[in-house]
């Protein structure tokens, strides 16, 4: 099977890909969505259910096939290379998975909200939850990456660096919004 190993590999970084893609894909939605609340009555029941569509299709098409594939390619690779789980960082690592699992499912309770149209976020809320995904990816390259439990420790310090970063942007994009709606 080892000789196998490189193919799962592959397969496994592919639906991480495309999970995350989705995972950074449905807040913005959301966005969207929770902003078309706020368009005039024919304007937002014609902007509200294709935002339905899109987030039904890519929840259920792309993000959770791609989580389930991940996850099975994943567990394929610890029982080709056990010897992983009894590395530090892998262990730090498996920590950020169960992180990322519980944000794809707060998302996806979020969606079905989305789907009754019970939209109780607004969309700064949304903008800053969008970069849950964004931290977590990075935290989880550089372990990956590195694959020192020594290390980790400064991976955090960069991923807070790198919230404060992102929050500050959010903060910049939406001074630039109140000026100028359209940007």
């Amino acid at each position: 099977m080892t000789e196998y190993y490189n193919y799962i590999k592959a397969l496994h970084l592919i639906f991480v890909i495309t999970w995350f893609a989705g995972l950074f894909y449905i807040p913005r939605l959301f966005i969207y969505h929770i902003e078309a609340q706020q368009k005039p009555d024919n304007e937002r029941e014609i902007l509200s259910t294709q935002f339905k569509l899109m987030e039904k299709r890519l929840w259920y098409i792309i993000t959770w096939p791609s989580a389930i594939l991940a996850t099975i390619f994943a567990i394929w690779l610890l029982l080709l290379m056990p010897q992983w789980l009894q590395q530090p960082w892998m262990h730090v690592k498996l920590g950020f998975v169960v992180l990322l699992i519980a944000y794809h499912i707060k998302n996806h309770l979020i969606f079905k909200k989305f789907q009754r149209d019970e939209i109780r976020y607004s969309s700064n809320y949304m903008r800053v939850w969008n970069e849950g995904a964004t931290l977590i990816l990075f935290a989880v390259v550089f372990l990956v990456i590195l694959k020192s439990a020594f290390n980790w420790i400064f991976g955090v310090v960069g991923i807070i660096v790198l919230g404060i970063l992102l929050m500050l942007g959010i903060k910049l994009y939406k001074r630039i919004r109140n000026k100028n709606p359209d940007a």
